[in-house]
């Protein structure tokens, strides 16, 4: 099946946006979104009504005390809304650089903004730590290897970050059925990841990621094991988030892919940034999409 015919079986569908978007999360501010998060060591709130989603100032990244400098000096700012670009090949620094955006790994020196909190370098306490995790909360995550869990359903993957948030289960149940209703995936909820496509595990982890409302979404190479078809269908979720509120940025060696796709670049090399422009407003990509199956 050719491209365009793919996306435009994906277009015609129709069926109602993400609970997220119906409950709001789409219109909350940076600093609404942190509203949890109180002041500890080395984390500071931003002034109210700020429109940071990620600012990074000189930042270095080091692992272990004694590793090489992994990052260097990395300096840019997305606002809220962006959709993002992260190029460059393997080894570049981009599943580094996501590894800061979602808090996996905290800043060797310089300054790191998440969701509207200042996060310096430096040890962080207990305290602080507890602020990390409520930040991370409001983070999806896409890995490139997926992260399902064998042993529970498709149902069962998306719904567990609800489940971890202590979600009710009469509550979360219609939220992840919406979900996988978005995604196309309603009809294999008791199915297990191992029976299905690289695709469809795609689909369930970009639900997982999604299902709990989340700001800010970072994906790492999502489209790595998916042919180009498959990869399409891809692209129209992400943008369908975007254009709902939610701030997407991709990691990705695809340059094909973000070519056809346009949005911001920032284009890493040996851990630096050595460009960062704009290729045109996601809007230009087409019209919005209802689901896919």
């Amino acid at each position: 099946m050719a491209l365009s015919d793919e996306r435009g079986q994906a277009e015609s569908l129709q069926i109602s946006p993400p609970w997220w978007h119906k409950h709001g999360w789409h219109k909350r501010a940076p600093d609404q979104l942190t509203s949890d998060v109180a002041d500890g060591p080395r984390l500071t709130k931003r002034q109210k009504g700020s429109q940071e989603m990620i600012s990074l100032d000189n930042v270095g990244l080091q692992y272990g005390q004694k590793g090489p400098e992994v990052l260097h000096d990395i300096s840019f700012f997305l606002p809220k809304g962006s959709f993002c670009w992260l190029l460059g090949p393997s080894g570049a620094g981009k599943s580094s650089l996501l590894r800061l955006m979602y808090l996996a790994s905290l800043p060797t020196r310089g300054q790191l903004t998440v969701l509207g909190t200042q996060i310096s370098a430096g040890n962080v306490g207990a305290a602080a730590r507890e602020q990390l995790a409520a930040l991370r909360r409001r983070i999806g995550v896409v890995f490139q290897d997926f992260r399902l869990l064998a042993n529970l359903s498709t149902f069962d993957n998306v719904a567990l970050p609800l489940r971890i948030a202590g979600r009710e289960e009469a509550e979360l149940r219609s939220d992840v059925t919406e979900i996988l209703q978005w995604v196309g995936l309603w009809r294999k909820a008791n199915i297990h990841p191992p029976q299905l496509s690289g695709g469809e595990q795609q689909r369930v982890a970009i639900a997982r990621a999604v299902v709990a409302g989340p700001a800010l979404l970072l994906a790492d190479e999502p489209t790595g094991n998916l042919d180009d078809v498959q990869a399409e269908r891809l692209m129209l979720l992400l943008q369908q988030m975007n254009r709902y509120g939610t701030t997407v940025v991709i990691a990705t060696h695809n340059e094909a892919l973000a070519n056809r796709h346009k949005g911001r670049t920032l284009r890493l090399s040996d851990g630096r940034l050595i460009e960062d422009k704009v290729h045109g407003p996601m809007t230009a990509a087409g019209p919005l999409l209802k689901s896919i199956r």
